[in-house]
């Protein structure tokens, strides 16, 4: 089963990451990736997919899809912990998106992508379709 990154929520102020469970007038019932309680985000959070996330490189952007894709190929198990800084945490970035834009993207970007990973992995949530969604 493809993951559903549209599905995928990050909140401003919350940890983690958030599976979008229904969606009302006024807010839309997420649970959390990290222990499982459900909660209510109103609409005025400040949500982003992971469908609408892109990481700069110096010719384009590349859809956050495509990064997680290649992530997957990079690090089967697990991705490098979120704990690295400076160069050694950038290093691991280049394996999987060598022509980041170092000036853009920054190191507490790259600890977010990584600790997102292994949630999504841990979650079982790294499976994805090649045609689905890549545009």
């Amino acid at each position: 089963m493809s993951t559903e990154l549209e599905k995928i929520i990050s909140v401003s102020g919350k940890p983690g990451l958030f599976k979008v469970i229904s969606a009302g007038k006024s807010a839309v019932v997420a649970e959390s990736l990290l222990d499982g309680k459900r909660t209510p985000i109103l609409s005025t959070q400040k949500v982003s997919t992971l469908a609408d996330i892109s990481m700069f490189t110096y010719e384009e952007d590349v859809p956050l899809r495509d990064v997680l894709k290649k992530m997957v190929e990079v690090y089967p198990n697990e991705g490098p912990d979120n704990k690295l800084s400076g160069q050694a945490i950038r290093d691991e970035f280049k394996k999987t998106l060598p022509d980041f834009d170092q000036d853009r993207v920054y190191e507490s970007d790259i600890k977010k992508l990584f600790t997102w990973f292994n949630l999504l992995k841990k979650n079982g949530l790294v499976e994805f379709d090649e045609d689905a969604n890549s545009e």
